[in-house]
């Protein structure tokens, strides 16, 4: 998919494609290295997922515009993606148009929403209820970032190595997400973190 993405944004006029990365951490080091003006960032990428790479993206590279990709069409995705500091929102499998569309609007300091998503924003916020909470918001980032780690399958031990943690404090992460969500098997956790866009059903 990201080869076909570069293809589409290195037939566009006026974009060149400074770098590319496969999981959240690879892609904080790639733009900390290019300091790129636009980001396309996919919800779903491994380890840290785009919805965390955003939110730190908006403190130690505020300038960087981002646009996210998802397979989601939910408002609640849309949402969380303008919180975690998005400036667009793409659907997967966008035709070029709409790719351009997308970019040149957030570059010139707009917002956008693809057309597949923006009903059902525009619904929610008449019914008043665009605010409702989801299970995941109740969980601090960093529980976030261990429950992405655990349905990815990380054990508790590579978890705290790749997070520059201890045992215990991963474990007190884990043992505090899983009484929030009242969930106390790992299987269930990997099923929630799917069913809420934490991780790829494919992974």
């Amino acid at each position: 998919m990201r080869a076909g993405i570069r293809a589409l944004l290195e037939g566009l006029s006026g974009v060149a494609v400074v770098g590319e990365a496969s999981t959240g951490p690879e892609a904080l080091t790639v733009i900390e290295q290019v300091h790129p003006d636009l980001v396309l960032l996919d919800i779903s990428l491994p380890e840290l997922n785009g919805l965390g790479v955003a939110a730190r993206l908006a403190k130690f590279e505020p300038r960087c515009r981002v646009i996210m990709l998802s397979m989601h069409t939910d408002a609640v995705y849309v949402r969380r993606a303008f919180q975690a500091g998005a400036s667009g929102y793409l659907v997967k499998g966008a035709d070029v148009p709409e790719l351009a569309l997308a970019i040149k609007a957030v570059m010139r300091g707009e917002s956008y929403i693809s057309p597949a998503v923006s009903g059902d924003v525009v619904r929610r916020l008449r019914r008043g209820d665009a605010a409702d909470t989801t299970p995941l918001e109740s969980l601090t980032p960093r529980q976030r970032e261990i429950l992405q780690l655990i349905a990815e399958g990380d054990s508790t031990k590579d978890i705290a190595r790749r997070l520059d943690l201890s045992v215990k404090t991963v474990e007190f992460h884990r043992s505090e997400l899983m009484e929030r969500l009242d969930i106390h098997e790992v299987a269930g956790l990997v099923r929630f973190a799917i069913r809420h866009g934490l991780i790829s059903p494919e992974l």
